[in-house]
């Protein structure tokens, strides 16, 4: 099939609208807890995370672009249909989560949508195992990393300020939650923005508009701005999940549950993993509620959480599946 460069451009569009929806669904993991503690406004929450967001290309590399860009599929089979179908399969996904309140995966979404769009193609030969093994250890990994981490955060400092006035603590800790919400906002624009790095790059690979396969500048500034844009555009039903419905937080909770994240995501940014930052702040957020009080952890809105997990990316990728069959059908 023949695709005109028109044709390219507006999947590039509809590549930086799924980065804006990322942003707008996964506003609430930035600002959830800064906002639930009261440290600032939800206006003022999510300018702060959308200028971290778009900043973190200052810090991070491309190597989960070029994990997401020929690290799950065979890109030899790979052409504009096939990432335009999955870009809308992805897209329709995160609206639906978005419209119940659940913070799902957007980077899962996405990887299904390319997943189901690829396969509708050629089959399952294309998959590229090794690369989908490793993000189904994160999968698991990720949500477990960060409620450990977030227990031993919230255990840590409540040795710290043992015996010490609460009206000190909190002062010490809504100052301290300014950098670590910034954290948290650097590590998911570090890691989300990329993704979509790696199908724009990809397309223009396959399309015959680079030679090889690399993430220019223009890329990532792109991909940046989407994403700050969509994070400023806010997420609130999910912000209302996230802040008070898993467990109620206090701005030191809210400290341990944004910094356990950010180090967990650092780190799976730093490997080119293409981590779930949904799945990574939900487990903090559990974890610091359980090293409180397990029976404060609302464990049956945890539970409906997971469900959105496990079904994001086998839906999306259906989802993704059936708009490519569509699109053929039209396309020549």
């Amino acid at each position: 099939m023949e695709f005109g460069f028109g044709f390219i451009l507006f999947i590039i569009a509809v590549a930086l609208i799924f980065d804006f929806t990322n942003g707008m669904h996964d506003a609430a993991n930035s600002v959830a807890t800064i906002v639930s503690t009261r440290v600032l406004s939800p206006k003022q929450a999510v300018i702060w995370a959308a200028f971290f967001n778009f900043a973190a290309f200052l810090i991070f590399g491309t190597e989960v672009a070029k994990t997401i860009g020929t690290g799950l599929v065979d890109i030899a089979i790979v052409d504009p249909l096939v990432i335009f179908a999955g870009l809308l399969g992805a897209i329709a996904w995160n609206v639906l989560t978005w419209y119940l309140g659940l913070p799902s995966s957007s980077s899962h979404s996405l990887m299904g949508g390319y997943l189901g769009a690829s396969v509708a193609k050629a089959g399952f030969g294309v998959v590229i195992l090794s690369g989908w093994v490793k993000i189904a250890i994160f999968i698991v990994l990720a949500p477990m990393i960060g409620l450990l981490l977030g227990i031993v955060l919230k255990v840590a400092t409540t040795w710290i300020v043992y015996k010490k006035p609460m009206s000190v603590v909190n002062v010490w800790a809504k100052r301290l939650q300014f950098l670590s919400a910034a954290l948290y906002s650097l590590g998911h624009g570090g890691n989300d923005a990329q993704k979509t790095m790696g199908i724009i790059a990809g397309l223009m690979y396959t399309s015959g508009h680079m030679k090889e396969f690399h993430i220019p500048l223009w890329i990532v500034l792109s991909a940046h701005t989407a994403i700050a844009m969509g994070t400023l555009s806010g997420g609130w039903r999910i912000v209302k999940t996230m802040g008070q419905r898993i467990v109620k937080l206090k701005p030191i909770d809210g400290f341990c549950a944004e910094t356990a994240s950010a180090v967990s995501i650092f780190t799976a940014t730093h490997l080119g993993v293409p981590v779930s930052t949904t799945h990574v702040i939900t487990g903090a957020v559990a974890g610091v509620g359980a090293a409180k009080n397990a029976a404060a952890v609302k464990w049956q809105v945890t539970i409906k959480i997971v469900w959105a997990w496990i079904l994001t990316i086998p839906m999306s990728s259906l989802c993704a599946g059936l708009i490519y069959e569509l699109a053929r059908l039209f396309v020549h």
